[in-house]
């Protein structure tokens, strides 16, 4: 009976991980206006770039703590939305109104236009 090592190497992997950097890099104004414009920005050669994080992109775990398994994503998803769905606790419905009790309709305002930036519905929240 042969004993399986707990950690392998990470080039005998079935399912690989895709690591990423985020990243946190000092530019000027210029730069950081062509950044924002286009979404992605030339860098100066030999730049140092001080790492934020590191993790997989498709499972989106630290690479301390999976560098050593197999990518979840890959084998499968699960873990991206929420664990198993049959166990998972459902949805709460909201409580009827008492016995009795009546509903009256409110008003109607219009949410497009010169009114309702007036009346605060389409102004952003400060």
């Amino acid at each position: 009976m042969t004993v399986e090592p707990t950690s392998r190497p990470a080039s005998a992997l079935q399912h690989p991980h895709t690591w990423v950097v985020a990243a946190e890099i000092v530019v000027d104004e210029s730069v950081a206006r062509v950044a924002d414009f286009r979404g992605s920005f030339q860098t100066k050669t030999s730049q140092r770039v001080d790492a934020l994080d590191t993790y997989c992109r498709k499972c989106r775990r630290p690479f301390a703590d999976v560098a050593k398994s197999d990518c979840a994503a890959a084998i499968d998803n699960r873990h991206l939305i929420g664990g198993d769905q049959s166990v998972r606790a459902k949805r709460k419905l909201p409580t009827p109104p008492p016995a009795g009790a009546k509903i009256v309709p409110g008003g109607k305002f219009s949410r497009y236009g010169l009114t309702a930036y007036v009346a605060g519905v389409s102004r952003p929240h400060m």
